[in-house]
């Protein structure tokens, strides 16, 4: 209803500049207000990169996925990968793939693109091997990946040389790379393609060379989107985008087939469908064999459906094709199910139920017999009645409300026996920090085995691609919060992958923000579906990467997965990670006492502790009351090697909210302050004190000999806080904190003989010096100790430079 004679004022607020870069005023046309506002913004950019081309007059589609995740609200955990994350994952993980398919096909022994270049020798088979290549985005999202996972399939084609028109010419007079996560067509002089449907000597549409181009990568775009791209997500608005997404992409490079009609679009929507990715009625190898003799349909068949729905001529050849595609769905689905094995009992009880009541019929009973009767007929009724409202239960239950059958949905993974064949390449961002509901972890439990306590979906996910819907050598890429590869929770998942799959790459970005909105650290994982764990690429950035060991992994009880940012750091590293012993496995170390918590501990009147209590301090006091006031020691009061003078004394006893027994505090013992620098700050405690909540306390294991002043030397040398820095903290953290779980895990190496005796006089000098002088400074004797610690783990003079350099 916009009159264009009607004007309205330009907001104060308003985006629109004059000439001079100042924000306009005064009135203007509604209809002119409309566009000048919709012209101030840059649609072409999907945030703050550069964008290559200068002609670029089409929106970016990834424009979409911004705006659905500002609507969505990350609702459903799922937020916008930005474009040089969804480009390298595609780059890395289908290259691999490309490979990996050639390899299958021809029985060749390649590792690179190059190699496979030198061995084409027909183009159209080439082709035809890199268009079976099957990838599946679980979690599809607004289709990010997909649109990148196209673009890198025509730029691998592009590389081999065998990118081709029609005609079957060879393209090769123009480059076609991915640039800035867009698919950029260049020619020899390096200039852009722009289709023009002319020809510019004759003004004919047909043949012209840019007409070619064109059409050949229109074709491509349909091959590839048609046979190579599939995806799931629950969210019904997140599909209508991504099958936007992939229609703009292909709108991109339309044709004209004459001088007024454009070449028709397919339906391509039928590869992007909605459902929950997890959750199937029917197992992914669920036979399929007797539900195909019993139908009238075969595999080929709902091919042949799902073809012709994408090439449907009219919306009525489109919506009988579409009847006809659930109806073979649904004749799998009920012949499946006659198969079911509760179905088949029910079956089973049934007839032996009609049995027994036809039996009364015709024959007369004894009271015995009767009785027997009756007895066996009760408990066929009730069996049959608990399996009834079994399925139903299941039938009913609303966990399956947005099930997807991955056994039969789609049918280019299935082989023409109906079996799931799976895909080559499974790439996403699967969701994360999702709250589930009892039901839904109970099911996930059940179906899925690595799931340990709290049910992070993410890590079902990583389940679902490696267990269920991967073939095998086949590659997984994710980007993922990286907590996985340390939280005791995730523990399943990476005993999963490391002793079951070949993982491949793993970059954690720590604290480097990949989503904007979403302030969690992240990683991305590269797995190969096979049994074969060897080295893998590690780094904290994509252009930051080493090849590492993963044995070291293994060896941790926990199985925490950890690498620093360089292979020479790294290297220092295994070494101490080498140590066969943990320092928990020669020190018993637990937290120091917390004394107070309200509705914890005593008071003095024998009730909990009230908030009144803990704020009067009522066990503290300035002065040693009775004999069963003791020293308390604080993180303030430890020094390196040395004990300061206690500021109070704590009544000890069972009262508190958690005292250790008598035997550990009152012994000789390492007092650990929690808060450290470059080094552990760590001191032998013998005055009986107790350690408060910003210590730990580690004291030998009854009848145990190990020397505290050998630990509390190696503990506070230079080595021990550069692998603690590396290892467990950030890079940028002055003052990191010590969890007593990563303290009890410490790699600990004991020295030979003549070294231990060394190191402990050393340990005894320094200790003498700063109890005579607490302020004297004791560098040359830490020096000699630092030195014997590095050979200790035989470390190299390079080695021990970087040590001395951070």
């Amino acid at each position: 209803n916009l009159k264009d004679e009607k004007t309205i004022p330009i907001i104060s607020s308003t985006v629109l500049k004059n000439e001079q870069g100042k924000k306009r005023t005064g009135n203007l046309s509604t209809l002119a207000y409309l566009f000048d506002f919709l012209n101030a913004y840059d649609f072409t950019s999907e945030g703050s990169e550069e964008i290559q081309e200068d002609n670029k007059s089409l929106i970016n589609a990834s424009v979409l996925g911004l705006i659905f995740e500002k609507i969505n609200g990350y609702k459903d955990g799922s937020f916008f990968t930005p474009g040089f994350i969804t480009m390298y994952m595609c780059r890395e993980t289908i290259r691999k793939s490309v490979v990996q398919k050639f390899n299958e096909t021809k029985n060749w022994n390649c590792t690179t693109l190059d190699e496979i270049y030198d061995k084409i020798e027909d183009r159209k088979e080439a082709n035809d091997i890199v268009n079976s290549i099957k990838i599946c985005d679980p979690a599809v999202g607004y289709g990010h990946f997909l649109v990148s996972a196209l673009n890198e399939m025509i730029a691998v084609k592009n590389d081999l040389k065998i990118l081709q028109d029609t005609d079957g010419k060879r393209l090769k007079e123009y480059q076609v790379e991915v640039v800035n996560d867009e698919l950029i067509v260049t020619d020899e002089e390096g200039e852009l393609f722009e289709y023009n449907p002319t020809n510019s000597s004759t003004g004919s549409l047909l043949r012209s060379e840019s007409q070619r181009i064109q059409e050949t990568l229109f074709h491509e775009k349909q091959t590839i989107i048609e046979n190579c791209l599939f995806g799931v997500d629950i969210n019904p608005n997140s599909v209508k985008i991504c099958r936007l997404r992939l229609w703009i992409e292909l709108l991109k490079n339309a044709y004209y087939k004459n001088a007024t009609e454009l070449e028709t679009l397919p339906n391509i929507d039928i590869n992007i469908k909605c459902g929950n990715s997890l959750v199937s009625r029917f197992a992914i190898d669920a036979d399929l064999s007797q539900a195909l003799k019993k139908s009238k349909w075969s595999i080929e068949m709902y091919r042949i459906a799902v073809d012709t729905y994408r090439n449907a001529e009219s919306k009525e050849q489109k919506r009988a094709m579409e009847r006809l595609i659930t109806d073979i769905k649904s004749d799998f689905r009920s012949e499946i199910s006659l198969n079911d094995p509760k179905l088949n009992k029910l079956r089973k009880l049934s007839g032996e139920l009609f049995q027994m009541t036809q039996q009364t019929q015709l024959f007369e009973m004894s009271k015995k017999g009767k009785a027997d009767w009756n007895k066996k007929v009760t408990q066929l009724t009730e069996e049959t009645k608990k399996l009834e409202n079994e399925i139903e239960e299941i039938k009913a239950n609303k966990i399956f409300e947005n099930a997807f059958e991955w056994r039969f949905e789609f049918p280019e993974v299935l082989n023409d026996d109906g079996d799931f064949v799976g895909f080559d390449v499974v790439i996403g961002n699967p969701p994360y920090g999702v709250r589930l509901s009892e039901i839904e972890v109970q099911y996930y439990r059940n179906k899925f085995s690595s799931i340990i306590g709290h049910a992070e979906i993410y890590y079902i996910f990583i389940e679902l691609a490696l267990q269920q819907i991967l073939k095998d050598k086949a590659n997984l890429s994710y980007i993922i919060p990286n907590a996985w590869l340390s939280n005791k929770y995730a523990r399943g998942i990476r005993e999963l992958i490391l002793k079951n799959f070949k993982p491949i790459e793993i970059i954690n970005f720590n604290q480097k923000v990949i989503f904007e909105d979403a302030q969690v650290e992240t990683c991305i994982l590269a797995v190969e579906k096979s049994k074969h764990l060897s080295n893998i690429t590690v780094g904290q950035d994509v252009d930051a990467k080493f090849i590492f060991n993963p044995e070291t992994w293994l060896n941790d009880d926990n199985l925490i997965i950890n690498f620093s940012e360089s292979p020479e750091i790294q290297s220092i590293l295994t070494k101490i990670n080498s140590s066969p012993k943990k320092l928990n496995d020669i020190l018993d170390i637990s937290n120091g006492c917390k004394p107070y918590q309200a509705g914890y501990g005593k008071n003095l009147g024998g009730q909990p502790l009230t908030k009144e209590d803990i704020e009067n301090r009522i066990y503290h006091s300035k002065t040693k009351e009775t004999d069963t006031f003791h020293y308390e020691l604080k993180g303030k009061n430890i020094k390196p090697y040395l004990t300061g003078k206690p500021d109070d004394y704590i009544n000890w006893g069972q009262w508190l909210m958690s005292p250790k027994d008598a035997h550990y505090y009152f012994q000789p013992k390492i007092l650990i302050r929690q808060i450290i620098g470059k080094q552990f700050i760590c001191a032998i405690d013998k005055s009986n004190a107790i350690a408060d909540q910003s210590l730990y306390v580690a004291v030998p294991y009854a009848g145990s000999n190990v020397s505290l002043k050998l630990v509390l030397g190696i503990l506070n040398s230079k080595l021990y806080g550069f692998y603690f820095r590396k290892f467990y903290s950030e890079e940028d953290d002055l003052f990191p904190k010590i969890k007593v779980n990563e303290l009890k895990r410490l790699p600990f190496k004991f020295p030979d003989s003549k070294a231990e005796i060394k190191l402990i006089a050393l340990v005894n000098k320094i200790i003498k010096e700063k109890e005579k002088s607490p302020t004297l400074n004791s560098t040359e004797i830490e020096k000699e100790i630092d030195q014997l610690v590095y050979q200790l783990y035989e470390l190299t003079e390079e080695e021990i430079k970087i040590i001395e350099g951070v």
